[in-house]
């Protein structure tokens, strides 16, 4: 009697330790399915797609501090293009010059009028001289905001007879703005500055 009685006790402990374990492992299963269903829905929440020609692209979403290098640079580039990439052309040197001053603060209106009350621009149309730029590098420091940059790049400058190339290097630092369609990547530049600007060479046509 007692020894059925010892093997019913020793079963039911078994059957317990065993519905325990069942039920822990359920639970883990769950709590494991529930966190990969979140972190399935985060990844597609950040995942949108495109329609350009016809054709569906994929994009991702990412944090600003993820591309602040990335977009900074950019955003020095773009600047620089706009304000010295000039043709004999009045209205397109002021198309170019109103997209450049939409990144810039009071810095780079000041230095352009200079240029303009120097008759640069009216020179450059009377002369049929056509100017471009391309950049070298840019670096830029994110140790400290606001971010400070230095640029330098090459102009080409295509007159009549000659060809000249010019160093240019300028400095600066860039703070955040707001986004807009005038200024996308959403930084200003502040306090800019042209370091060097000299001939290197002078090809004649």
């Amino acid at each position: 009697m007692f020894e059925q009685l010892k093997n019913i006790d020793s079963a039911f402990r078994h059957i317990r330790l065993f519905s325990i374990a069942v039920i822990a492992a359920c639970i883990l299963i769950c709590c494991y399915t529930v966190y990969k269903s979140f972190a399935l829905i985060t990844e597609s929440q950040q995942r949108i797609y495109i329609l350009s020609n016809a054709k569906a692209l994929e994009a991702y979403s990412a944090e600003r501090k993820d591309n602040i290098p990335v977009e900074a640079r950019d955003h020095v580039k773009m600047f620089h293009h706009y304000f010295f990439t000039l043709d004999p052309d009045d209205k397109m040197i002021q198309a170019g010059i109103a997209r450049a001053l939409y990144l810039a603060d009071i810095s780079a209106k000041l230095q352009y009028d200079d240029l303009k009350e120097s008759r640069y621009y009216s020179n450059i149309i009377s002369g049929n001289i056509s100017q471009t730029i391309e950049p070298d590098s840019i670096r830029i420091d994110l140790d400290s905001y606001p971010y400070y940059f230095r640029y330098y790049s090459r102009q080409r400058i295509v007159r009549a007879t000659s060809i000249v190339m010019r160093t240019l290097i300028t400095e600066g630092y860039l703070r955040n703005v707001s986004r807009s369609d005038n200024n996308p990547h959403g930084f200003l530049i502040e306090r800019w500055n042209t370091i060097e600007n000299k001939d290197i060479k002078t090809l004649n046509r």
